[in-house]
């Protein structure tokens, strides 16, 4: 599935993409249940099967299998009745009847790595890690596509880097690589936002300070399942700024793969349902360039990774 964290009305929901539309899979799934058993089976799903991602998440296989039953039954009905139903009804909205939001609204945990890349960390002057670098954004850096990237007052060299991000299915502790897929959820399209002369210069070197200003860590436009066929580790992905494109690699050039990073992950914490993890960024970032290039106003920026999609942001002054 294709999900997605979208606002209608004021209010945020889960939905998932579906054959050109969006699909309220709360409300198709209590739709189902009405036309079966009743209004009281309805009532039910309703409090039963979740408005959010998180949720949905932590609900697993039970959650799951709700939704996979909701879109079988929309691939049930004649074309004629869907298109009827697209944009008159709560159940199927048209792309311009919503604004997508990044798939988890309020992770608990934002785990980056860092370096994971080998030509990356060669342009950046380090040595080739050994062991993953870790940092941590915060959720108050969270936004949607579309969302404006804010270049704080503070910073002068905001730099790009275009990420495929991991989404946790379900508690993870002391997890054998072998076995790390199993608790991914999925995957979206990530944007390390970095203030460079944090990270870098200030105070001997602030990785945190600079990685997670407000809007730095922009995630979307959709949470595709781990169930779908794609392979996280032979993704195209590319960094395009104002058109060009300043990042083009594959995910293939992962130093530490998903599973190795999941094992070394969870010997120190405990990943839960919707926590996040940033796994690097390819060479070509703005820092590293000459002359650098840095985000400016006005700058729109497009984080492209193929079989997951296009997350799109502007860039505004603080």
């Amino acid at each position: 599935m294709r999900l997605l964290t979208f606002e209608i009305a004021g209010r945020s929901r889960l939905g998932a993409e579906w054959q050109g539309r969006v699909v309220d899979l709360q409300n198709v799934a209590a739709l189902v249940q009405l036309i079966q058993y009743g209004a009281a089976a309805a009532q039910e799903v309703t409090e039963r099967f979740p408005s959010d991602m998180l949720s949905y998440l932590q609900g697993g296989d039970a959650t799951r299998a709700v939704a996979n039953e909701a879109l079988g039954f929309l691939g049930g009905l004649p074309e004629e009745v869907l298109n009827n139903l697209t944009g008159q009804s709560a159940l199927l909205y048209r792309e311009d009847q919503i604004r997508r939001c990044s798939p988890i609204l309020n992770p608990g945990k934002i785990v980056c790595i860092g370096l994971n890349y080998r030509d990356h960390a060669i342009e950046s002057g380090m040595a080739i890690p050994t062991e993953p670098v870790l940092f941590s954004k915060f959720p108050s850096s969270v936004i949607g596509p579309d969302d404006e990237i804010v270049l704080p007052r503070e910073s002068k060299e905001v730099d790009y880097e275009a990420e495929l991000v991991f989404i946790i299915g379900k508690t993870a502790r002391h997890v054998k690589a072998a076995d790390a897929m199993q608790y991914v959820a999925g995957y979206t399209c990530g944007h390390d936002v970095s203030a460079r002369d944090y990270q870098i210069k200030r105070g001997g070197g602030q990785w945190m300070v600079g990685k997670t200003f407000d809007t730095f860590a922009p995630l979307g436009p959709v949470l595709v399942t781990a169930d779908e066929p794609i392979d996280p580790h032979n993704l195209p992905i590319r960094c395009v700024v104002n058109g060009e494109t300043l990042q083009n690699s594959s995910t293939s050039q992962f130093i530490f793969t998903i599973p190795q990073a999941m094992e070394y992950l969870t010997h120190f914490m405990t990943l839960e349902p919707g926590d996040v993890v940033f796994t690097g960024t390819p060479p070509g970032v703005g820092f590293a360039r000459k002359p650098p290039v840095f985000l400016k106003p006005g700058d729109v920026t497009e984080i492209q990774i193929d079989g997951i999609g296009v997350l799109r942001n502007t860039v505004k002054a603080e």
